[in-house]
């Protein structure tokens, strides 16, 4: 069934369709929602919760394409992400260490593989792998950034800089042989 279709018989409540929205997009807006929370029981509730505002902000939604649709469907779940940092403040309490710059061979990334990139920036912080993602990921700038956690545009600025410090130390890590000083 095309997505323009399900979307049309989700705006008329129609639970098979909904089904459909839902398992059509729930493996992508998981993995979504894991980036930013860690745990999978409160990212899958979370994953439930967005689908639920996508299922009552449909009547408001116009169909212009999958890619569209996609884009607002995520955008909803990263919302829905925030709020529940937002609801546990973990954002906030973000340690501010002091990493050392060093410089990585570019073959590193090509040897590394989504998994273990997903791996590496779930060992960030909470702060810093908010901002990454909002960043690096969602293509968010740095005063959405802030507008969306309460924060100042410096400090997006330099939770950024410093996740990137740190993805470093630990791609480092994971790979010495790689490392140049």
């Amino acid at each position: 069934m095309e997505l323009k279709l399900i979307i049309n018989e989700c705006k008329q409540q129609r639970l098979t369709a909904q089904k459909c929205l839902f398992d059509l997009f729930a493996t992508q807006m998981f993995l979504l929602c894991k980036r930013y929370l860690k745990n999978s029981e409160v990212a899958e509730e979370v994953l439930i919760n967005g689908f639920v505002q996508v299922y009552k902000s449909l009547q408001k939604f116009n169909y212009v394409d999958d890619a569209s649709t996609t884009s607002w469907i995520k955008k909803i779940m990263v919302n829905e992400c925030l709020q529940e940092l937002r609801k546990k403040q973990s954002f906030l309490t973000v340690a501010i260490d002091i990493v050392e710059d060093k410089t990585i061979d570019n073959t590193v990334f090509e040897k590394l593989s989504l998994e273990e990139i997903y791996q590496l920036i779930t060992q960030l912080p909470t702060g810093y792998r908010t901002v990454f993602n909002l960043f690096e990921i969602e293509g968010y700038s740095h005063k959405e950034i802030a507008s969306n956690l309460k924060i100042t545009e410096g400090t997006s600025k330099s939770q950024l800089s410093r996740a990137k410090q740190m993805l470093q130390d630990l791609i480092i890590k994971k790979n010495q042989v790689y490392a140049t000083k």
